[in-house]
């Protein structure tokens, strides 16, 4: 017997038939087959359906690079047993000494933004001239790195991919010109890094925040691991740009102190001392950056 309308609910016999709730149900779905996260395929294509005017190309140049990052990443992790890790013999346009894989990744990530169409010209670290891909009418000039910190190879730690894309200012439909390339850093419209270590990550930033998404070797693709990156505010690590050293605005933001010329040291870096403060007055005094020179380095 069955009756309807907020009446009691019999049923075969059984009163209060039992319903499953949704979110109980997605609870028990998720502790028995853990969700994997986004991939970075699916995150370009949500960030792309936000901007009405998005017509695609550059989320394919950032699949272009991905799909080499993947083929690198193959490369690196058996480098010792393919025979491809060493030096070629030959130096690049830095005057570095050029290893295999410098050589390799500089093909694939070539290979790989000359099939996709979407890029007229690479500037790579391992070419003198730029690289006209054919794609004249491409819209975009990809400047690389394709494999930094190569010399860290045979021993075996961590390197990576740097990229940056601009949007070409030369003619669409002819070659790229070097114009294209010598533009500021902030005309860049992506940036970012494949880091190949313990664990590979790609991180990129189209001006909208930092996203960082790390690589499933078993599953082959990119999931979204560390979004919106920020610097933090305090923290106990800090770098300094000594090759501008004469000028202080190499070291951070903050100016030193006003100084003649004849007094003021060669070289200004900010630090903060490492002894600890036995009171929070005192504590707030001496975690507080200060300029001083190499020579009063504690």
């Amino acid at each position: 017997m069955l009756r309807l309308r907020g009446r009691k609910m019999k049923h075969d016999g059984l009163t209060n038939c039992n319903t499953i709730h949704p979110m109980s149900q997605t609870t028990a779905e998720n502790a028995l087959a853990t969700p994997v996260g986004i991939t970075l395929e699916r995150y370009i294509m949500r960030m792309q359906a936000e901007f009405p005017y998005a017509t695609g190309e550059l989320s394919q140049l950032l699949r272009d690079i991905t799909l080499a990052g993947k083929i690198v990443n193959r490369e690196v992790n058996r480098a010792g047993l393919s025979r491809i890790a060493g030096a070629m013999g030959e130096q690049n346009v830095q005057g570095e000494a050029q290893q295999k894989l410098d050589v390799e990744a500089n093909i694939r990530f070539i290979r790989a933004l000359t099939n996709g169409g979407e890029a007229c010209a690479v500037l790579s670290e391992e070419n003198e001239e730029i690289i006209q891909t054919g794609n004249d009418n491409g819209k975009y000039v990809v400047a690389i790195d394709p494999l930094d910190g190569s010399s860290n190879i045979d021993v075996n730690v961590s390197i990576g991919t740097i990229f940056g894309i601009y949007r070409r200012v030369s003619r669409i439909g002819g070659p790229a010109r070097k114009e294209d390339f010598l533009q500021g850093g902030r005309a860049q419209i992506a940036a970012g890094y494949i880091l190949y270590g313990s664990s590979t990550m790609l991180v990129y930033t189209t001006g909208h925040g930092v996203t960082g998404f790390t690589y499933e070797n078993s599953l082959g693709e990119f999931f979204l691991s560390h979004p919106d990156i920020k610097i933090p505010q305090h923290g106990p690590v800090f770098s300094c740009n000594e090759t501008g050293s004469t000028t202080p605005s190499s070291c951070g933001p903050t100016s030193p102190p006003a100084r003649s010329a004849a007094s003021r040291p060669a070289t200004w870096v900010r630090w903060w001392p490492t002894t600890t403060a036995t009171s929070s007055r005192a504590a707030s005094t001496s975690t507080r950056p200060r300029w001083t020179s190499p020579a009063a380095w504690p």
